[in-house]
């Protein structure tokens, strides 16, 4: 099979892993009694990313070879997944600890994933003589893809009496707002381990470095000794505050509509799953933009663009409602997330392999995790949260009611504030870095 292709259909699989839950799991969590630990579930993701996915890169570069790697991380949090399902399936109200417990376990083992995907899909590109910026974008669209695809899947489907079915009834049980949405998530984690099995061999680069530096594999923080890319990493956690908040509280806040007389019929508040989908579709898109925008104006203005594209996707948020002409705004909302997630992630993990020799490729890919989904992410997620639960509160109907509009626009302002300072301070040299 063409190697795009099979890679093709790993980041299909990578990032439906991931969408099975990762937008609907605050509506699950508010109806089982967990709805005031929510940024603490996206935080979670955040503070494993800070060592995991860097252990992880350390272990690619050196012992495992990624694509074996990522398999066996997919086994462990699929696994663990699959677990939370079968907790919610037992218990309507369970146990915050144990469920949390479980839930680290999966996160743990998923989040490195994001990196070492990377990692392999630019090992094998370039073991096939093929240009990562060119050819990688249009891969990676298909991760998208994948998200997309299990968003609409537990935002429509329902398990009733043994039989599997699709609705858009607004009483329906369907999978956004159970358990059932872990189960999607650890069944294709499972699948995924077994394609790893079949995919191309990453050769590993040397061996093992004898310093201990190199042998803990910190090497890739000898970067911060470069101002330019100090200060890259720097504002990649800064951004990255934004990453986890509307993955966190979208989906409750448009369902929050439904405590809303005059808004709790609306095609939007009752498939708030489907409707944010919107974003990972402008996501698709956006993506086959970066090698254009990457090489015609540089990491400086590719990075700004994502910084006042995330202004708007939350001031956005701020003015509309499900309601028409309301909801027009939520699908602009969602339709700039494609450029604030894209030119961020997908350019700066193309930015730091220019960057990075090729024997701490792997352990930078893990570092700039650790700026952006770990430090940035935590830091963030649980500011968000701090700002929601002191302006919004979860009611009976188990609707997360409040003053959401000054919520979305104290983070349109952070934003703004991070995309005017990146703009002074940042200029990275306009000469291109060897691979």
């Amino acid at each position: 099979m063409n190697l795009k292709i099979r890679l093709s259909l790993m980041n299909f699989l990578e990032f439906a892993v991931w969408g099975a839950y990762l937008t609907s799991m605050g509506n699950y969590l508010g109806k089982a009694g967990m709805g005031a630990e929510i940024s603490w579930f996206y935080a979670i993701q955040g503070i494993v990313s800070i060592f995991m996915p860097t252990i992880m890169g350390i272990v690619a570069d050196r012992y495992v070879q990624p694509q074996r790697l990522l398999g066996i991380c997919h086994f462990i949090a699929g696994a663990a997944m699959l677990s939370l399902c079968y907790i919610g399936m037992t218990d309507a109200h369970p146990d915050k600890t144990t469920f949390m417990a479980v839930y680290i376990v999966s996160v743990a083992f998923y989040m490195p994933t994001l990196a070492l995907s990377n990692t392999a899909a630019f090992t094998m590109l370039k073991d096939h003589g093929m240009d990562t910026v060119k050819d990688f974008p249009p891969i990676r669209v298909f991760g998208t893809v994948g998200f997309i695809a299990t968003m609409w899947f537990v935002n429509c489907a329902v398990w009733d009496n043994g039989s599997l079915f699709f609705t858009l009834d607004e009483n329906a049980a369907k999978f956004q707002y159970t358990y059932m949405q872990f189960g999607v998530s650890g069944i294709l984690g499972l699948l995924l381990f077994a394609y790893c099995l079949t995919l191309p061999q990453c050769r590993l680069v040397g061996k093992p470095s004898q310093s201990v530096a190199e042998s803990l594999g910190l090497n890739a923080f000898k970067l911060f000794k470069q101002k330019r890319m100090a200060l890259f990493f720097i504002f990649s956690a800064l951004l990255g505050m934004s990453l986890q908040v509307t993955n966190g509280y979208a989906t409750p806040f448009i369902t929050s509509f439904k405590g809303d007389p005059a808004m709790a019929d609306t095609f939007g508040a009752n498939n708030a799953t489907m409707l944010v989908s919107l974003s990972q579709v402008a996501e698709a898109l956006c993506i086959l933009l970066i090698p254009f925008f990457l090489k015609r104006y540089g990491i400086k203005t590719v990075m700004l663009i994502a910084m006042f594209a995330w202004v708007g996707r939350f001031g956005f948020f701020g003015l509309g409602n499900p309601a028409f002409p309301g909801v027009i705004l939520f699908i602009l909302s969602c339709l700039v997330y494609g450029v604030a997630f894209d030119f961020f992630n997908v350019s700066g993990g193309l930015f730091v392999d220019k960057e990075c020799d090729v024997k701490v490729r792997a352990s930078a890919q893990g570092l700039f995790m650790l700026m952006t989904n770990g430090l940035g992410a935590t830091v963030g997620t649980l500011a968000a949260g701090a700002v929601i639960n002191n302006y919004c509160q979860w009611n009976e109907q188990g609707f997360l009611m409040g003053d959401w509009k000054t919520c979305w626009f104290i983070f349109a302002a952070y934003a703004l504030v991070v995309g005017v300072a990146f703009a002074l301070v940042f200029n990275p040299e306009k000469k291109n870095v060897k691979n």
